[in-house]
């Protein structure tokens, strides 16, 4: 599972103080959604990226990596197909890193 730089630990950082700037209530506001298919082959990681996005809500976004050669046509190919919209694409460590918005 993949933490957001900066992110608390989960046991409150040892000394159950807060030392945040942000109120107790107040929380942060989550990044997209992560799906790492490295290691998977085609069609598994647009299967898998179809069935996360469709557990989102439009407008929130899922960031993919990848490592499939053909993920370089297979995602954009499902984004034109399914409306989604395809953010951004980069090259992160060896795989394709993709950001998907659900519309």
């Amino acid at each position: 599972m993949w933490t957001r730089a900066g992110a608390l630990p989960l046991d409150g950082g040892g000394d159950g103080a807060h030392s945040g700037s942000m109120a107790e209530n107040d929380t942060p506001a989550p990044g997209p959604a992560q799906l790492d298919a490295r290691g998977l082959l085609c069609p598994l990681p647009v299967l898998k990226a179809a069935k996360r996005l469709r557990a989102l809500k439009p407008g929130e976004a899922l960031r993919l990596l990848a490592d499939d050669p053909a993920a370089v046509v297979d995602v954009p190919h499902y984004c034109a197909e399914s409306g989604n919209v395809l953010e951004s694409t980069a090259e992160e460590g060896g795989a394709q890193v993709y950001v998907i918005r659900r519309t």
